[in-house]
């Protein structure tokens, strides 16, 4: 369960009328799913006895506060323009965040709408549009964060756990390594490509749908300034394999078409493709194998499986071709 900092009803409750407007805590509930925060699902009753539910956040050790203007600032300007995420609940003060329990905190609404663990063609489709919605939405937001996760994060996680990869799995020390050498060749040629705010984390735990239709997006923690293609590349990676593994080309095809139904591709980003993608899918292999190699066995939230990208990147490393993506 994802909840880092537990709270009482009764400080919630004190917290919701000392800071903020929305209403009488009625009831609080820990959400497990998530493992960056703590979350906590509030229905309050409003001065007119209509109940509306909210998330209360806690941000912990993983978001640095000084970054939590950048990210709510973000969600205001995107919710304006259209995009359905959480929309951060001013305080009394006029603020957006602000100390519970030690941590910084905020109070977003609720999105309705559930993220699915099966993912079906529409699906793709779907997300891919949302995207490019979202990719619009942010133009004109003069907010500004460094992707700390881009090719010189990886270098720096790569050193900190080097000649442990094996330990995974045989033979990954040696994939690892040699896609280092490859992305430290290639990948910084994404620099001339087209950049704005990307979401950088948008897999589908991190999307509500209803019926077939996105209604949200969540979790904009990781959101940065970098090319969008690569925002792109994330979200192939995380919704175009099957279960089993097996890359889609339909539902890449799919994604990429709703993607551009919002906003056309130029050729330099088709021609990066295939590297934005290798990019992505090794960003995520290090950081889980960063994670796999130290976890804490008594931690209730276990991590990400590192080899899901480990067979995604040795897939990136055979095609020849960008078609073969649909694009």
């Amino acid at each position: 369960m994802a909840v880092y900092t537990p709270l009482t009803n009764e400080t919630i409750a004190a917290h919701l009328a000392e800071h903020s407007a929305v209403g009488a805590l009625d009831f609080a509930v820990g959400i497990a799913q998530g493992v960056e925060n703590t979350n906590y699902l509030l229905a309050v009753k409003t001065a007119a006895g209509v109940e509306e539910k909210y998330i209360l956040t806690l941000y912990e050790k993983r978001v640095n506060p000084k970054d939590l203007p950048f990210f709510l600032n973000l969600l205001q300007h995107v919710a304006a323009r259209g995009v359905a995420c959480p929309k951060p609940v001013p305080r009394h003060d006029g603020t957006l965040f602000g100390v519970l329990a030690g941590k910084q905190a905020s109070l977003i609404s609720f999105l309705h709408g559930k993220s699915r663990s099966i993912i079906r063609n529409p699906h793709a489709a779907s997300v891919g549009q949302a995207l490019g919605q979202l990719h619009r939405a942010t133009e004109g937001f003069n907010g500004a964060r460094a992707n700390a996760l881009s090719l010189a994060g990886w270098q720096s996680i790569y050193q900190k756990i080097a000649g442990r990869f094996d330990e995974i799995q045989p033979g990954l020390e040696a994939l690892v390594a040699a896609e280092m050498d490859y992305a430290a060749q290639h990948f910084m040629q994404n620099e001339a490509l087209p950049h704005g705010i990307i979401h950088a984390d948008l897999f589908p735990d991190n999307v509500f749908f209803e019926e077939d239709e996105v209604s949200g997006v969540i979790d904009f923690y990781f959101a940065c300034t970098d090319a969008l293609a690569y925002d792109v590349a994330i979200t192939l990676n995380a919704w175009c394999f099957e279960r089993g593994g097996e890359f889609s080309p339909t539902k890449s095809k799919l994604l990429l078409a709703g993607y551009q139904n919002q906003r056309a591709f130029t050729p330099a980003e088709i021609k990066a493709f295939p590297a934005l993608l290798r990019g992505a899918a090794l960003r995520f292999l290090l950081t889980r194998a960063h994670d796999w190699l130290n976890r804490d066995p008594s931690a209730l939230v276990r991590p990400h499986d590192p080899l899901e990208y480990a067979a995604k990147l040795r897939f990136h490393q055979q095609v020849r071709d960008v078609g073969e993506y649909g694009i």
